[in-house]
């Protein structure tokens, strides 16, 4: 039995922020693509609405949060787990659950809950995925890179637009649950969203979330536009042209150039050939060096049109 916990922060606390995971981001969204069917994924399109996490004034607290659950599993396909949430005080952490071999999970969320209704469907969502993720045996070494798979999961499956509204910022306090900066959940939301087609902004009450998904939004969209994707931008392809040249030539070894979606790199065989991330699911892809070439994933199945 394993016990795994929702990051949070005490009031106050310096919220780290900008894109210092994000290396591991990517690493989770290739390995949710690995191993879960393509067509499993297309299951995810809608994202849980607003509505459905909603307490009503005359709710009670338990019936309510007893609700949010089945919600959260209901979303993750889990039609034969059941999830007992309770309070708890003294907590460090947001919440926690206990990995059993199922079909009963235990909650714990954070005391501070009860009177703060609105975030706990992003606390639950969190812990959903980390059942859902248990029985996909799907995980990454370490708790920090696990929680980091967790969180992105979360967010990229449709859940975890939630855990980036949590994030508030005022004069007097602040509060970020999970592990995920807000700019990097910004990052998968926008993912999701060029995927899915789904547009997240509309839900957020935190003003503070808006503005990390637009930076967050901003780099995925970047990712999108780099060489040899045609797409990439002036400046971006007269570097990769220049790159391409002295590859060809043999006079110098090929250069790696780092770019906001990893590297593109030339690799001297014959024909000369070049890799680059996905800008979908971050898996490397290998092509030969030849001009204008479309191109399919072979892992996200995403058709990729470039200029090589």
């Amino acid at each position: 039995m394993a016990a795994r916990d929702a990051g949070g922060r005490a009031p106050g606390d310096p919220v780290q922020r900008g894109f210092p995971h994000l290396g591991t981001v990517r690493a989770a969204i290739t390995a949710l693509y690995k191993r879960l069917p393509w067509d499993g994924l297309q299951r995810f399109g809608a994202s849980v609405l607003p509505s459905d996490v909603a307490f009503s004034e005359s709710e009670d607290l338990l019936d309510g949060v007893q609700r949010v659950a089945r919600v959260m599993v209901q979303h993750f396909r889990l039609p034969d787990a059941r999830v007992v949430v309770s309070f708890r005080g003294g907590m460090q952490d947001a919440a926690h659950v206990e990995l059993a071999a199922g079909p009963e999970y235990f909650v714990e969320l954070n005391a501070r809950f009860r009177t703060h209704r609105r975030d706990i469907g992003a606390a639950l969502a969190h812990e959903v995925t980390h059942v859902f993720l248990h029985r996909l045996g799907l995980s990454f070494h370490g708790t920090e890179d696990d929680e980091i798979l967790t969180d992105t999961v979360t967010t990229y499956l449709g859940a975890g637009w939630l855990l980036l509204d949590a994030f508030r910022q005022d004069q007097l306090s602040s509060q970020k649950l999970g592990y995920l900066t807000p700019e990097e959940y910004g990052y998968v939301l926008a993912k999701r969203a060029a995927v899915f087609g789904e547009d997240p902004a509309v839900w957020f009450t935190s003003p503070q979330a808006y503005e990390a998904y637009v930076a967050g939004r901003a780099v995925a969209r970047g990712e999108a536009a780099q060489p040899p994707l045609e797409g990439a931008g002036w400046a971006d392809r007269r570097r990769y042209v220049r790159d391409r040249r002295r590859a060809q030539s043999h006079t110098a070894p090929p250069p790696a150039r780092a770019v906001d979606g990893g590297t593109y790199l030339f690799e001297n065989h014959s024909p000369l050939r070049v890799s680059f991330p996905c800008p979908v699911c971050s898996q490397r892809i290998r092509v030969p060096v030849r001009g204008r070439v479309r191109v399919r994933c072979g892992l996200c199945r995403t058709v990729l049109e470039c200029d090589t």
